[in-house]
């Protein structure tokens, strides 16, 4: 599997990435997981984005779903359109959330939905086949219903935190996993909410109970944050090899 990281940054665009979206290719199937503010530019740097053949969004927050509105436009309007339609994994209400994002009342006599680019599927925790993948979808903890993910090729596998507080459904996706791909938006010794994002140590103390090959730290929150710190403190608490996401890294997994 190659990984190449769209966009990490959290909650909003910084300065050298968009919000997270990642792309997971095998076999030439490439699948898109989020698509959050800004990565619409971020993924042209990368690949046809006429080429991607499966989206998962993993939640409905702004900064991992809006720029799959944009995508509307690229794909409704293009010269050559119209399209295959896409598949669209997501929670329950994902389409309702991206009419409205799109264009919300008003604007039902220009586009009545968008069925004519993609095709929703809605999630629950399960395990099925995507492509050339298997992929295994649960809750972990966040406010809004909230998918963690681990995707699995020729015996190799990967697994995204999407947003999440600790839990056990985190240490479940990523067991053994080759890659962990886990959110760090909060750092130790602050008054952090419960239950919606990790700290680094966080992220590292499930790296560690998961037993993973390698971490890598993503939607960090770069205005109020430290990549310096939250790089310590999952090394605090991890072993193996950290890296901290960037726009336009690749991994071959």
């Amino acid at each position: 599997m190659k990984l190449t990281i769209i966009g990490c940054a959290g909650s909003f665009p910084g300065p050298d990435s968009p919000c997270s979206a990642y792309v997971v290719e095998a076999e030439g199937f490439r699948l898109l997981i989020d698509f959050g503010s800004g990565s619409l530019g971020a993924l042209q740097r990368h690949v046809d984005p006429h080429s991607i053949d499966a989206i998962m969004l993993t939640h409905l927050h702004a900064d991992h779903v809006l720029d799959a509105c944009t995508y509307v436009v690229m794909r409704r309007y293009a010269p050559g359109a119209p399209f295959p339609r896409i598949p669209v994994y997501g929670p329950r209400d994902t389409e309702a959330r991206l009419m409205e994002a799109y264009g919300g009342a008003g604007e039902e006599h220009i586009a009545p939905s968008l069925r004519d680019v993609y095709a929703f599927h809605p999630m629950a925790p399960s395990t099925f086949e995507l492509g050339p993948f298997g992929v295994t979808v649960d809750l972990v903890s966040h406010p809004v219903e909230t998918y963690g993910v681990r995707i699995t090729h020729n015996g190799r596998s990967l697994a995204y935190s999407s947003d999440s507080g600790p839990c056990e459904a985190l240490v479940r996706l990523a067991q053994h996993s080759d890659l962990f791909l886990c959110e760090a938006s909060y750092l130790e010794g602050r008054d952090n909410p419960p239950n919606v994002h990790l700290t680094g140590k966080e992220a590292g103390e499930h790296a560690t109970k998961a037993g993973v090959g390698k971490l890598v730290l993503t939607h960090l929150v770069q205005a109020w944050g430290s990549e310096e710190r939250t790089y310590e403190e999952a090394a605090s608490a991890f072993n193996g090899p950290i890296d901290l996401a960037r726009s336009g890294a690749v991994y071959q997994i």
